[in-house]
């Protein structure tokens, strides 16, 4: 792999990086690489590397960067034009997306419909309007160590203080429930109990209009939902007329195998949201499900000036058709044992690798002190992060408490990239644990 800095290089690297200390807000967090270009599975930065790219930016990737076939839905559309805001006029492919979306949505219902966002956040904070439109009702149950976006409400609905620090008020009637984590001791019967007394104690339940939780937790740490709780959520949602929406934002879109991780659990949402990889690179996001839920609110109440770009549904379409294939498939399931085959092997070098987790190929590390404490160790996923930079390997980390190496390859990855990028891990684990 290139890993060479060629010394003509360095000063742009080190010019673009000045100059977004210079002209870009401190809030967003500044990064190590600067990218000049991508493929596949790999990115090519300005001073003169190549890194194996296991982030995806934040699992936008799922397809690959530069895949083709996206490629060349989105230089055909080029050529008609690049905007029409729907709700100005009409056109196919904001149309055609959305037949795609509801052909195969995992949602209850036999007629299906969608709306198209740009961002994760949006699709969240218009599943919930829709669900309080719907049901009349206007209380949100979301669930510790979920993360559903940066807008007032979705940042509300969000548990993780970093991202919320400074910025209160917070949007009002929002309840935060535990969700189950059987490796930190939170199982279904707990998560289900402090459902029944927020229900007794805080919120009427004919008072909540939907549940929002993510199958496979994601900025929480790749925590993935037992299929029980699921299944007794679903059937309380029943119970008291409350709207299930199913985030998959992040575990979405062939990230677990599936075209969605619910999928894995047999259970029917009545919302999904969907992103990030939706759109192949491209700002993409949309909320789907049955009919008379989608309808519940009247014309002019759902839209956004760039919701559902042309280009950005080409390329939503192509996507979709390449993670619903039989090929993805069977990529997904070679990946995913491949995967979980090294991590569990790195699992039993490191013991201060405490828990190996998650669905498909959406799979993390949880890094810890000791194995017998478990005490959450985020000074080591930091070091293991550096050292796989420093390497050629591009990696997350995530959790409440930082502590989580998660792993966001394309689904697409070759072998040779594949491969590669284990052994880097590897070794930047053994670094990071002689620090």
């Amino acid at each position: 792999m290139a890993n060479e800095t060629s010394a003509d290089t360095v000063p742009q690297a080190a010019s673009i990086l000045a100059e977004r200390e210079r002209w870009v807000a401190n809030g967003v967090a500044t990064p190590k690489a600067v990218t000049v270009g991508a493929h596949g599975a790999r990115i090519e930065t300005a001073d003169g590397r190549e890194l194996i790219d296991f982030a995806g930016g934040i699992g936008c990737l799922n397809v690959g960067h530069g895949n083709e076939q996206v490629l060349a839905a989105i230089h055909e559309q080029v050529d008609s034009y690049l905007h029409q805001c729907f709700m100005v006029a009409s056109y196919e492919p904001y149309v055609g997306l959305c037949r795609r979306l509801g052909e195969l949505s995992p949602c209850r219902g036999e007629q299906q419909k969608s709306v198209l966002f740009n961002s994760g956040s949006e699709a969240v904070e218009n599943a919930v309007k829709i669900a309080r439109a719907a049901t009349g009702r206007p209380a949100v149950i979301a669930f510790e160590r979920g993360f559903h976006g940066r807008t007032l409400l979705t940042m509300t609905m969000t548990s993780k203080l970093v991202y919320k620090r400074s910025f209160g008020p917070y949007a009002p009637d929002v309840h935060h429930l535990p969700a189950p984590y059987p490796f930190r001791g939170i199982d279904t019967a707990d998560a289900l109990e402090a459902l029944h007394y927020l229900f007794k104690a805080h919120v009427d339940p004919s008072s909540v209009a939907c549940v929002v939780l993510e199958p496979v937790q994601g900025e929480g740490g790749f925590i993935p939902m037992p299929a029980d709780f699921l299944h007794a959520l679903r059937e309380i949602c029943d119970q008291h007329g409350i709207v299930h929406v199913d985030d998959e934002v992040q575990s979405g879109v062939g990230r677990t195998g599936k075209v969605w991780a619910v999928e894995h659990l047999d259970v029917e949402p009545d919302l999904l949201v969907s992103g990030k990889s939706l759109g192949g690179g491209l700002p993409l996001a949309a909320v789907t499900g049955r009919a008379e839920l989608m309808d519940a609110v009247s014309p002019g109440g759902l839209g956004g000036t760039f919701g559902g770009n042309p280009l950005a549904c080409v390329a939503g379409s192509a996507v979709l058709d390449i993670v619903a294939s039989e090929r993805f498939a069977e990529q997904a399931q070679a990946l995913a044992a491949r995967l979980r085959e090294s991590l569990d092997a790195l699992a039993a070098e490191h013991p201060r690798i405490g828990e190996v987790r998650g669905l498909g190929t959406m799979l993390a590390m949880e890094l810890v002190e000791d194995p017998q404490s478990r005490k959450p160790d985020a000074a080591f996923a930091q070091a293991t992060l550096a050292a796989a930079f420093d390497r050629g390997l591009l990696l997350l980390a995530c959790g409440l408490d930082g502590n989580v190496v998660r792993l966001l390859p394309p689904v697409t990855i070759g072998d040779a990239d594949l491969e590669e990028g284990i052994g880097l891990l590897g070794e930047a684990l053994a670094a990071a644990a002689e620090r």
